[in-house]
């Protein structure tokens, strides 16, 4: 490790996994992240119940039980309290605009970046525009993976004391399985609630699979990123339309195990009917070479590009008809493929994680002692 790095403090959700088995979107994008050149990063989460990511320097960390308040802030109690024992050069919050603002406010002489994941109107402390445009006073800056994103944070926002910036998803391209032969399966991977709809997929198979001979469909996911993931009553739901549907179910997978079923699969589907954030499902999909069929709401028309076929999910026939049109269509799979390929070569680990160096360097410009 070179001497005099900037050292930066990586700062996960409390309850997000880091290691093989149980980590989720930011998890995966945390790690791929950590050995960005010229800095020297360590990541804090919460406790692991197996061993984090090898290679990264982790440090759990448990929510201060004699301090009063929510998990959130009793954890970001507990974080600050680490942090300061060697400070960093930049503290980086993934997700949480109250666990950032409360770190803020304890380390005063450290700025703090927030990086959000998912709509900051539905979080804590960034609900209104009023903590919105606290939010973006208070911190050293706030960080989008998308267009879209970035705009639900200005929304109402009358002067923004700084401009949120876009920092797109990545992909290591080296986490890919070898190419191996199509097979005629379409495939849906992902949480299984109600927002991904997992219930418009079977719904659209069910219409498309008996026009389709030869051709199968599959469900990866459950409703958390965890093998003990509970079968909730909308998991039992679909679980019963997919058997009906001929749609096979195969609960949670690891992620090399997702890679590997969109390596195989002709076409992947990601139907969800709430804005995605980003969409790096979609971002994967591209990066194995499926076709893909996507929603066109959210950050995914900004990840697939006119490398996607668009279907509406409030129209299951709709669906249903993109999937007949495209297993009929050897050539257009392959030409989508193909766009799909050129378009994940901006998304990949060496060219965001340049753009981050530099977001880091301005932030650091800004804020030096």
């Amino acid at each position: 490790m070179q001497a005099n790095l900037p050292k930066i403090a990586v700062v996960l959700p409390p309850r997000e996994g880091f290691g093989a088995g149980r980590a989720g979107a930011i998890g995966l994008l945390v790690r791929r992240l950590a050995r960005t050149p010229d800095f020297e990063t360590t990541v804090f989460g919460g406790k692991q119940e197996t061993p984090a990511f090898p290679g990264i320097d982790f440090r759990p960390v448990a929510p201060s039980l004699w301090r009063i308040g929510s998990t959130n802030l009793r954890y970001a109690a507990a974080v600050a309290d680490a942090i300061r024992k060697q400070p960093p050069a930049l503290i980086e919050v993934h997700n949480r605009p109250e666990i950032a603002l409360s770190i803020a406010a304890r380390c005063r002489t450290i700025p703090v970046v927030n990086f959000l994941h998912n709509d900051p109107q539905g979080m804590r402390e960034a609900t209104t525009a009023g903590e919105r445009a606290k939010l973006l006073r208070a911190l050293a800056g706030v960080i989008t993976p998308s267009e879209y994103l970035r705009q639900r944070v200005l929304d109402g926002v009358a002067a923004p004391a700084r401009d949120p910036a876009v920092l797109p998803n990545c992909l290591d391209l080296a986490e890919l399985p070898p190419p191996r032969r199509r097979e005629r399966l379409i495939l849906f991977a992902g949480r299984v609630v109600a927002d991904k709809a997992p219930d418009v997929f079977v719904a659209a198979c069910a219409a498309a699979l008996p026009h389709l001979p030869g051709w199968s469909a599959e469900i990866i996911g459950a409703d958390r990123f965890a093998h003990d993931s509970p079968d909730t009553a909308f998991v039992q739901m679909i679980r019963a339309a997919a058997a009906g549907a001929n749609v096979r179910m195969l609960g949670y997978r690891d992620h090399p195990d997702v890679l590997a079923a969109m390596a195989r699969a002709a076409i992947v589907v990601v139907p969800s009917r709430w804005a995605e954030p980003f969409g790096l499902v979609a971002l994967e999909a591209l990066a194995s070479g499926a076709a893909l069929i996507c929603s066109p709401r959210g950050g995914l028309p900004e990840v697939a590009g006119d490398a996607a076929v668009y279907a509406d999910p409030d129209r299951p026939a709709e669906l249903a008809a993109a999937i007949r049109s495209l297993a009929g269509d050897e050539p257009r799979r392959a030409a989508l493929a193909a766009a799909g390929w050129q378009r994940v070569q901006a998304f990949t680990v060496p060219k965001i994680g340049a753009r981050l160096a530099a977001l880091r360097r301005d932030v650091l410009g800004q804020h030096a002692p």
